[in-house]
C-alpha cells in the first residue's frame, strides 16, 4: 500500500489562522443576525410599507399583493427570513438543515437584487459614462450582492460539512 505523507511544514500552510476563524464565524453569524433582524422588521408597518413599492413593480412578484395584503406578504417574508436565519445558525447542529436556511438566503438576496433592475429610481443617468445608482433604493439594495454571496458561502461551507458528516457516520446521518 501506497502512503503519502505531508510534511510538517506544508502542514502548517494548510492551517487556518486565527482571524480566518474569527472572520468565517463573524461571516455566518453576522449573516444570521442581519437576517433575523430584517425579518422581525418585516411585522412592523413600517417596513411592510417600504418594501411595497420594491414588490409592486417586480414583474416576478407584483401578482402577490392581488392575492394577499401588504401587511400579509410581508409578515410571510419575514417568517421565512427568520426561518433562515435560524436554519444557517445551527450548523454546528445540523449542518444539512443548514444547507436548506442557506439556500433560503441566497434566493432571498438574489430575488431582493433583482428590484436593482425593476424599480423606478433605482438607477439614475449615467454620470460621466458610469451608470448611477440613487441611495434609496439603489445603494441600500446594492448592499444584498455581499449578503447573497455571504450566504452562497454559508451554503458551500454547511453543504462539505454535510458531506463530511455523512462520511463519518458511514452513510448514515445523525442530527
Amino acid at each position: 500500500m501506497l502512503r503519502i505523507t505531508h510534511p510538517a511544514q506544508a502542514a502548517a500552510v494548510t492551517a487556518e489562522h486565527p482571524l480566518a476563524t474569527a472572520g468565517r464565524l463573524l461571516v455566518r453569524y453576522g449573516l444570521v443576525v442581519v437576517i433575523a433582524w430584517i425579518g422581525a422588521l418585516k411585522y412592523t408597518a413600517y417596513e411592510a410599507a417600504a418594501i411595497q413599492p420594491l414588490i409592486a413593480h417586480s414583474p416576478i412578484f407584483s401578482w402577490i399583493y392581488g392575492v394577499v395584503s401588504v401587511r400579509a406578504f410581508a409578515a410571510v417574508l419575514g417568517t421565512a427570513e427568520i426561518i433562515a436565519a435560524l436554519l444557517i445558525a445551527i450548523r454546528p447542529l445540523s449542518p444539512r438543515l443548514s444547507v436548506l436556511g442557506s439556500a433560503m438566503g441566497v434566493l432571498l438576496f438574489l430575488s431582493t437584487l433583482s428590484f436593482l433592475f425593476t424599480t423606478p429610481g433605482a438607477t439614475a443617468a449615467p454620470a460621466g459614462g458610469f451608470p448611477v445608482l440613487s441611495v434609496l433604493p439603489g445603494q441600500f439594495l446594492l448592499k444584498d450582492l455581499v449578503l447573497a454571496a455571504a450566504a452562497l458561502w454559508t451554503l458551500g461551507d454547511s453543504l462539505g460539512a454535510a458531506v463530511a458528516r455523512r462520511g463519518a457516520h458511514g452513510g448514515r446521518q445523525h442530527r
